[in-house]
């Protein structure tokens, strides 16, 4: 990761999304950038003293490498819905560090068979805050990173706010990591 304190130049015009508000915006080639996240294949950047989150595949924009997820679609055994699990535990509210399971926000993963084969994936997952701009960016992170495991046909991310979500949900390795322990 860069230091949090390392100033880099934008190699490109980039899509990227405000933080906390979920708006799309565009930063602009050479504007500085410091990167203060970069887990779960995004990266939270400070521009202008605005947070941004940029996405994986505009990692170039950073100078970074891009990196991309193989699938295997030759898959033919039995559905693992723990690494259904694993998968989630890699996407990140851009604010933070800790892994959206861990937070307590991911409430259930439900694997059904399909007919034609494959598996649909239904995710109950919710936010810290049911204002969070950020709410739909989340959900489709989760909902990419699902569909990237063997044997997911189908996935849908719906968000819910019952029960509401609150800090007695993270796991106590979250907890931990966030200093409330």
């Amino acid at each position: 990761m860069t230091s949090p304190s390392q100033s880099i130049p934008l190699t490109r015009d980039v899509d990227a999304v405000i933080v906390p508000a979920g708006y799309p915006v565009k930063l602009l080639a050479g504007e500085q950038a410091s990167i203060t996240q970069d887990l779960g294949g995004s990266y939270t950047v400070v521009v202008n003293g605005n947070l941004f989150r940029i996405a994986g595949k505009d990692a170039d924009a950073l100078g970074l490498a891009v990196t991309a997820a193989a699938r295997d679609e030759s898959f033919t055994g039995p559905m693992d819905e723990q690494q259904l699990w694993e998968v989630m535990k890699t996407c990140y509210d851009p604010e933070i560090p800790v892994n959206l399971v861990d937070l307590g926000l991911i409430y259930g993963c439900a694997v059904s068979p399909l007919p034609a084969g494959g598996h649909r994936v239904e995710v109950k997952m919710t936010l810290t805050a049911p204002g969070c701009g950020m709410g739909s960016t989340i959900a489709h992170d989760v909902e990419t990173k699902v569909m990237s495991v063997p044997g997911v046909t189908e996935a849908h991310v719906e968000l819910v706010w019952d029960p509401p979500w609150n800090q007695a949900m993270m796991s106590e390795a979250a907890k931990l990591q966030l200093g409330l322990l």
